[in-house]
């Protein structure tokens, strides 16, 4: 079902067809990153469409949600009510066509509508089937898998806000954007090993096996050292100076994180015997002893404007920054030559988004179509899907297209 006004040129997921039943966040997130390097995903909506078309403000110049928005190109958008029978049985012939199928309903969700894995693997033994859920399929199944909930129950709240105050979310659903990236992991190997054994598999990853994953040191504190790590604020358990320190005007961020750096910072702040001293002259030693450390950096630093040692430092290859908001963010991301921005689709539909992040020397990512509107390709993937009945599938096909309702979520 590939639009024949889209070029032929190979991407190096070209060919591949995603059927997607995930919904919100994590899911959507996933398939997006694998459309834009040339997978056709197919993204099923129930009648009322995904919850992130009503997730507003803030919106698009047209009124379309700016979520929605943020993780929903490059697809094809089928409404389908899986309790009615030939909307179920299009799903079903849509998981039967996919190269990949990938969901997030409750643990055993699907099972009642024939599109859990052990049916869809029935009559399409090479599909990559991936499962995201919240907290697993094990004991966990029952849980209600939302991003602030995982963050609060992983530990991840315990560490974040002033020492002494309140513990606080994240300022991104950041568990669920882990596991999307997750599952691209998981699905990208397993294809890896269906193209050299032919054999499909059941991929399955969690928000909350995500949160152990990506709260890395700070879980190996425990795991492997038995201790409990607890909110610092700003400052970081096991490098100093790594936080915002004050200066004439703004906060700045400084990190001199071994000793190289930490002499140049000092030098620059005309405290070269800062360096020198025994206290300060290793990084456990500037750990231990940042109560000291911290006024004798702050008083140089409080003699001139962030941006002027912001400047200064870097000239020397000392890690510093501002503490910019969103929009400065990103207009600094077009300073460094990033491209942060790019545009989905052509025309009246043509749409700012922000661009992969990843850049690929001989196949980079596309950003043919924009993010569709609700059930926009549902006629051409049936008719799609009718013209493929009783063909052979083949291992590898080359065309695609749609998407998924859900009622029973992760």
């Amino acid at each position: 079902m590939s639009d024949p006004e889209i070029s032929s040129t190979a991407r190096p997921l070209e060919g591949v067809v995603i059927a997607d039943f995930s919904r919100v966040l994590a899911g959507p997130y996933a398939t997006m990153l694998m459309a834009d390097l040339g997978a056709e995903v197919i993204k099923v909506e129930g009648p009322g469409g995904d919850d992130t078309r009503s997730w507003v403000p803030p919106v698009r110049a047209d009124g379309v949600s700016t979520y929605y928005t943020a993780i929903n190109r490059n697809k094809k958008s089928i409404v389908l009510d899986f309790k009615n029978d030939d909307d179920r049985a299009t799903a079903q012939a849509l998981a039967r066509r996919a190269d990949v199928v990938i969901e997030n309903f409750k643990p055993g969700g699907l099972k009642r509508f024939g599109l859990d894995y052990a049916s869809v693997r029935e009559e399409n033994p090479a599909v990559i089937y991936c499962s995201i859920s919240g907290f697993g399929s094990a004991e966990g199944a029952s849980l209600p898998g939302y991003d602030l909930i995982v963050q609060a129950m992983s530990g991840l709240m315990s560490l974040t806000g002033d020492a002494n105050g309140s513990p606080y979310r994240a300022g991104i659903s950041v568990f669920d954007v882990m596991a999307g990236l997750h599952a691209t992991i998981g699905i990208l190997a397993a294809l890896r090993h269906r193209d050299a054994t032919g054999v499909g598999q059941h991929v399955e990853t969690s928000l909350m096996a995500s949160a152990m994953s990506g709260l890395v040191n700070q879980t190996t504190a425990y795991v492997a050292g038995g201790v409990v790590p607890h909110r610092m604020g700003n400052a970081h358990p096991s490098l100093f100076p790594y936080e915002p320190l004050p200066t004439a005007d703004d906060d700045l961020i400084v990190t001199a994180g071994n000793n190289a750096q930490f002499r140049k910072l000092c030098e620059v702040l005309e405290i070269p015997d800062v360096a020198d001293d025994p206290r300060f002259a290793e990084n456990g030693d500037r750990t231990a002893n940042r109560e000291e450390l911290r006024p004798l950096l702050v008083d140089r630093l409080k003699t001139n404007t962030a941006k002027h040692w912001f400047t200064k430092l870097n000239a020397v290859g000392v890690p510093n920054g501002p503490i910019n908001t969103i929009g400065q963010g990103v207009e600094y991301a077009k300073e460094l030559g990033l491209e942060p921005v790019a545009t989905a689709g052509t025309g009246d539909r043509a749409v700012p988004v922000v661009r992969h992040p990843i850049t690929f020397s001989a196949t980079p990512a596309r950003y043919d179509l924009a993010p569709p509107e609700l059930g926009e390709h549902s006629d051409q993937i049936r008719a799609w899907l009718g013209a493929q009945t009783g063909a052979a599938r083949t291992a590898h096909p080359t065309t695609a297209g749609a998407s998924a309702s859900q009622e029973e979520t992760r």
